[in-house]
């Protein structure tokens, strides 16, 4: 999206503290989704808008947990919310609901009925976790692989190794979100996607159709290509 006056302001933080701390607007759309406090055992001490917070600074400084600032909770603390939202599916649940919040918003259904699928191969550490080498790219180390909605909304995301092709990878990623999003039906790719072994299992998990958007004959360089630019 280009900057103009109208979407700068739209888009600019003013925040006290850090630019990745939710705005009270922002917490208003999170904070029904939060768990209610145990009526039994010791009252809840731990705001969970600092938590969140400490969230979306690591998510957004890429530092580790024990690099979080005196003023955000205990990285421990974090750490334990973290893995039991993600665990009791808490966090795929809220972003679900800001998509759909944002889909209405912008005029359309809810559920999107068509998406971009695409990868990028990142490289990793040399310990921990799944890895492999991109032959294509030349790294080393993992695969994110995201489908989006038509406005660039993420609807799916599965990270893999990267030494799995993107055809190979589409199935798991399009099947993962099959049950959250159940009228999408039409699924934009690159060439990298193209090939009857990748169609043949997509008709094996729902009826969806794959359209493969080439570049022109004789493009050079970078071309903004319809349907895929989103992603």
């Amino acid at each position: 999206m280009p900057w103009t006056e109208i979407t700068r302001p739209h888009y600019e933080r003013r925040c006290p503290r850090y630019a990745s701390d939710l705005t009270d607007e922002e917490w208003a759309l999170i904070a029904p989704h939060m768990p209610s406090a145990n009526r039994i055992g010791r009252p809840r001490k731990t705001d969970l808008r600092e938590i969140v917070n400490a969230l979306l600074y690591m998510a957004s400084s890429g530092g580790a947990w024990r690099l979080l600032p005196k003023d955000l909770p205990p990285f421990s603390t974090v750490q334990k919310y973290f893995y039991r939202w993600r665990e009791e599916g808490l966090l795929r649940t809220i972003s679900n609901s800001l998509v759909m919040a944002a889909r209405e918003r912008e005029g359309r259904e809810a559920s999107p009925t068509a998406g971009v699928i695409d990868s990028q191969s990142v490289k990793t550490t040399e310990r921990g976790g799944i890895r492999g080498f991109d032959a294509g790219k030349k790294i080393n180390g993992r695969k994110r692989h995201i489908v989006v909605d038509t406005i660039g909304l993420m609807v799916g995301l599965v990270v893999h190794a990267a030494d799995i092709q993107d055809r190979d990878g589409a199935p798991a990623v399009l099947k993962s979100i099959l049950k959250r999003w159940p009228w999408l039906r039409h699924v934009f790719a690159d060439g990298g996607y193209a090939g009857p072994k990748l169609k043949g299992a997509l008709r094996k998990i729902g009826k969806l159709v794959l359209e493969i958007v080439k570049r022109p004959n004789g493009a050079k360089g970078f071309e903004v290509l319809p349907r895929r630019w989103v992603v």
